[in-house]
C-alpha cells in the first residue's frame, strides 16, 4: 500500500467516522480516537509515523485560526482575567505537578519528566471547540474554556522550549532567561499576528472577487505561523491574535456572496483536518508503543497516574479560582456548577501530540535523548485518555450542572432578533417611501412580507416577485438589498447592546446572506 493510498483511506474513515458521530450526536474527536485506535490495534496495518511537520505546519495554523475565528470580542473582554490566570498560573502548576509525578513512577528523569510536564500543560484549543461545538454552552462560559485553551498554548510552548533547550544542552535554566524567552516568543508573535491581520484587512477591503477571497481566507493562518516561526517567535500566538482580529471584524470586509463561498470552503477543509489528526491520534499509539524499550512496559500505570494529575491539578486549580471571582462579584451563595463544567472541559488534544512530535532525536553531544519513545507514548495515552473519558462524559457533566441553555433560550433570544430586524427593515421602508426613493408598489410588496415575518408567517412569501418587466425585477432587488443593509445594520447594534449572543448574530447574518445572495446580479 502507497502512501497516498493510505493517507485517502485514511482520510475516507476519518470522514465516515465524524459524520457517525453527528448523526448519533456524540463528540466527533472522541469517537474519531477510538475509531483509529481499534484501527491501529489490528495485526495486519502498518506502522503509522506522523512528522512534527505535519502537525504543527500543514495541520495547526487553519485549526487554531477556525478556533480563534469564533471567539467573540465582546465575550473576550469579560472574561480575560480567568483566562489570564488559567493561562499563566495553572499551565505552570500543571507542568510542574506533572513532571514530578512523571518522574516518580517512570524511569524519566528530572530534566525528561518536566519537558513532559510542558508538554501536557495547556489544554488543547482544537480539541475544546470541536466539543463545544455540540454542547449549547452559555456563552462567557464557552468562550472562557476556548479562550483559554488558545492562550495557554503561548505559556506552554516558552516552557517547553525552555524544558527542550535544557535537555538538549543540560545546562540550568535561569528566570530572567525563561522570562525574556515567553516575552520575545509571545509578544514577537502577538506583533505579527497583528500585522499580518492588518495586511489581510487592507488586502480584503480592495478586493470583491470570491477566489482571490476565499485563497486569502486560507493562507492567512499559515502566512502568520510561518512568518513569526522565521522571526523566532510564536507561530501558534501569531495565529490565535490574527484570528480573533480578523474573527471580529471579517464580516464588514466582504459581501455576502463572499461569506458564504469562504464559509463553505473553510467548513469543509476545517472538518477534513479536524476528523484526520484525531483518528491519527489513536493510530499512532499502537505504533509508538512497539518502541519502548523493557524498562519501560509500565507505560499504562504512566498514562493513567500523569492524566489523574492533570485532571486533579486542573479541578484544584479552577475551583478555588472560581469562588474567589463569585465572591468578588457578590453573587451570594457559591456555586460549583460551573467550575465543575470549565474543569471537565480541558481535554488535551493536537497541540501536545505536535510538541511532543518535535523533540529531538539528540543531544547537543549526539547521543540518543533518553526515553523520548517514552515520552511519545505517554503524551498520546494521555491524549486518548482525556478525550475519551472527558469528551464521552462532558455533555453528562454539562447536563447535571443545568447551566446549558435550553432550546427553547435560544430559539427565544433568535425571534426576539428577527423582530427586530423586521421593523428595522419596515422602518427603512417608511423613510424610502417618506422620500419616493422607490416605486410604492414594490414598497407595499416588501412591507407585506416583512409584516409577514413579524407574525411568523412563511418567510417565502416574502420573495415571491412577479415582475412584469426587466426595470421592476432590478428595482426590486436594488430596494430589497437596501432593507437587508439596514437589517444588517440593526443586527449589528443589537449584538454590540447585548441583545443577542456571537452565536445568535452569525446564525441570523448567514440567513441575510443568503437572501442576498438569493436576489443574483444585476
Amino acid at each position: 500500500m502507497t502512501d497516498l493510498t493510505a493517507l485517502l483511506l485514511l482520510v475516507v474513515f476519518a470522514t465516515l467516522v465524524a459524520t457517525g458521530a453527528r448523526h448519533l450526536r456524540i463528540p466527533a474527536p472522541s469517537l474519531l480516537v477510538v475509531g483509529g485506535l481499534l484501527i491501529g490495534l489490528l495485526p495486519w496495518i502498518p506502522d503509522v509515523q506522523v512528522t512534527p511537520e505535519v502537525i504543527s505546519v500543514a495541520v495547526l495554523p487553519p485549526l487554531l485560526y477556525a478556533s480563534a475565528e469564533e471567539i467573540p470580542w465582546r465575550e473576550l473582554r469579560v472574561v480575560w482575567r480567568p483566562v489570564t490566570v488559567l493561562a499563566f498560573g495553572l499551565v505552570l502548576a500543571s507542568a510542574a505537578a506533572v513532571g514530578a509525578v512523571a518522574s516518580a513512577v517512570t524511569p524519566l528523569s528530572t530534566t525528561m519528566a518536566f519537558v513532559l510536564g510542558a508538554v501536557l500543560a495547556s489544554t488543547d484549543p482544537v480539541a475544546v471547540t470541536a466539543l463545544g461545538r455540540k454542547i449549547a454552552l452559555p456563552p462567557r462560559i464557552q468562550v472562557l474554556v476556548q479562550s483559554e485553551s488558545l492562550f495557554n498554548d503561548a505559556t506552554s510552548l516558552v516552557l517547553f522550549k525552555v524544558a527542550v533547550g535544557t535537555a538538549v544542552a543540560a545546562t540550568a535554566v535561569t528566570l530572567p532567561a525563561a522570562g525574556g524567552q515567553f516575552v520575545v516568543l509571545g509578544g514577537g508573535g502577538a506583533l505579527v499576528g497583528g500585522a499580518v491581520a492588518g495586511a489581510v484587512t487592507l488586502i480584503r477591503r480592495r478586493t470583491e472577487d470570491p477566489v482571490l477571497e476565499t485563497v486569502i481566507a486560507l493562507v492567512t493562518p499559515y502566512a502568520a505561523y510561518i512568518l513569526a516561526e522565521d522571526l523566532h517567535t510564536s507561530g501558534v500566538t501569531a495565529v490565535v491574535v490574527a484570528g480573533v482580529v480578523l474573527g471580529s471584524t471579517g464580516h464588514r470586509l466582504t459581501n455576502a456572496t463572499i461569506r458564504l463561498q469562504v464559509h463553505a470552503v473553510y467548513g469543509t477543509v476545517i472538518f477534513l483536518l479536524e476528523s484526520v489528526v484525531f483518528a491519527l491520534i489513536g493510530l499512532e499509539l499502537p505504533t509508538v508503543v512497539r518502541q519502548l524499550g523493557p524498562d519501560e512496559r509500565g507505560w499504562p500505570f504512566g498514562v493513567l497516574a500523569v492524566a489523574g494529575t492533570v485532571i486533579a491539578v486542573r479541578l484544584l486549580g479552577v475551583l478555588p479560582l472560581s469562588v474567589i471571582m463569585q465572591r468578588r462579584r457578590g453573587n451570594g451563595a457559591v456555586t460549583w456548577r460551573i467550575p465543575a463544567v470549565v474543569s471537565w472541559a480541558g481535554t488535551r488534544g493536537v497541540m501536545p501530540l505536535a510538541a511532543a512530535l518535535s523533540i529531538p532525536l539528540a543531544a547537543d553531544d549526539g547521543s540518543p535523548l533518553p526515553h523520548r519513545p517514552l515520552i511519545l507514548v505517554l503524551t498520546t495515552g494521555v491524549v486518548v485518555f482525556t478525550l475519551v473519558l472527558q469528551g464521552f462524559t462532558l455533555a453528562p457533566v454539562v447536563r447535571w450542572s443545568k447551566i446549558a441553555l435550553e432550546p427553547e433560550h435560544t430559539a427565544r433570544e433568535e425571534a426576539n432578533a428577527r423582530s427586530g430586524l423586521a421593523r428595522a427593515g419596515l422602518d427603512c421602508l417608511d423613510e424610502l417611501e417618506a422620500a419616493e426613493a422607490a416605486p410604492a408598489p414594490l414598497i407595499d410588496q416588501l412591507r407585506r412580507g416583512l409584516l409577514a415575518r413579524l407574525d411568523q408567517a412563511d418567510a417565502d412569501q416574502a420573495d415571491d416577485v412577479t415582475s412584469s418587466s426587466s426595470v421592476s425585477a432590478a428595482g426590486y432587488r436594488e430596494l430589497r438589498r437596501t432593507v437587508i443593509a439596514a437589517q444588517t445594520t440593526k443586527l449589528q447594534a443589537l449584538y454590540a447592546a447585548n441583545h443577542v449572543s456571537d452565536t445568535t448574530r452569525r446564525r441570523l447574518q448567514r440567513r441575510l446572506d443568503l437572501e442576498e445572495a438569493g436576489l443574483g446580479d444585476e
